[in-house]
């Protein structure tokens, strides 16, 4: 199906695009009020995520209400450890929670390797869903966790400012740690192959605990396995995501991906530099969004200039907060828009 909107897509594979795209990590979440009506009718967050209906539903409300340049689907990155054999619940105010966790090799051992549409059907049948409904209007995006962040889950069994409980295990028993990050590729792979199946356009991957590592162990622990999924991935365009790792930038160039995500504490001009030939996302800081309209705008403007013309996805530095004004969002989404489409044809 032709696309009637492939700016993404076009930026993505570093072509002439006439404004910057522009969508939001987390575009599908609570800062509308018609996403919290549709998880109140699914009944839990978890509820949600496996009901293919409502799950498109939440996905395609920002392309209307907000007029992003991409849906991205609602699911999670923890759909692969259970899809392994490692469940999770979602507790209100507390986050993801493990009950079992992964502490020795007997624990890897009962592990097996997700293969995609057999463990994991219903997030297919829901991107087929969106992908029905949005009828060529946007580009839809696919995802999943990066390695390193799914393992930190599985060993620390919750969020944690520090993640020492996986730390250790990288530090005490690397072995081990290697046999549980390569378990968790091979799933990704198999999961991101099916995603491809079911219609999706392009695909990230989020590395959002990739900032709790040193750029040695980023470099063993996380960006060799990201890696083997860019390398297995060669039918849609991928884009890195890895919060915190501004130190993995050079390494980066490296990767067979088309785009690279910032956060907002990485410069752009920097960036540019060592990822020449690389699209970017990003970055503007979220917290940006609970000001004043004016200065909305005049940062987003900074943030168009400092990528520059061409090569650039715009983007929050990480997920747009919960009890952010979606008005806020719109003035960003627009802003973007006008100021680049008048940056490009000036430079004409």
């Amino acid at each position: 199906m032709q696309l009637q909107n492939d700016l993404l897509l076009r930026a993505a594979k570093g072509e002439y695009t006439e404004r910057t795209p522009v969508w939001l990590m987390r575009q599908a979440g609570r800062i509308l009020k018609e996403y919290r009506a549709t998880r109140e009718k699914a009944g839990s967050f978890i509820q949600l995520v496996t009901n293919p209906e409502l799950a498109a539903e939440v996905t395609i409300q920002p392309v209307d209400l907000l007029c992003v340049d991409a849906a991205i689907i609602f699911s999670d990155i923890l759909v692969i450890p259970e899809a392994m054999g490692l469940p999770y619940v979602m507790e209100e105010k507390k986050g993801p929670q493990f009950p079992n966790t992964i502490q020795s090799a007997a624990d890897i051992d009962k592990l097996h390797i997700a293969q995609g549409e057999e463990e994991l059907g219903y997030v297919a049948e829901a991107l087929r869903i969106t992908k029905r409904e949005l009828n060529g209007r946007v580009p839809l995006i696919g995802f999943a966790g990066a390695p390193f962040t799914i393992f930190a889950y599985m060993v620390e069994g919750s969020g944690s400012k520090t993640f020492s409980k996986a730390k250790a295990m990288l530090y005490r028993e690397p072995v081990l740690a290697h046999q549980l990050l390569q378990k968790i590729t091979d799933s990704t792979i198999n999961y991101l192959k099916m995603q491809i199946t079911a219609g999706v356009d392009i695909l990230q991957l989020f590395d959002s605990w990739a900032g709790v590592l040193s750029p040695e162990a980023y470099s063993e622990f996380s960006l060799a396995y990201i890696s083997q999924i860019c390398d297995a991935i060669t039918e849609v365009p991928v884009t890195v995501f890895a919060k915190g790792a501004f130190f993995a930038l050079p390494e980066m160039a490296n990767l067979n991906c088309r785009t690279i995500g910032l956060d907002w504490n990485m410069s752009a001009a920097d960036a540019r530099k060592v990822l020449p030939n690389h699209t970017l996302q990003g970055n503007l800081d979220p917290c940006v969004l609970y000001a004043e309209p004016q200065q909305i705008v005049k940062q987003t403007k900074a943030m168009i200039d400092s990528f520059g013309i061409g090569k650039h996805i715009a983007n929050l530095g990480h997920g747009v907060y919960p009890d952010i004004n979606p008005d806020a969002v719109r003035i960003f989404i627009d802003t973007v828009k006008t100021y680049s489409a008048e940056k490009v044809a000036q430079s004409k």
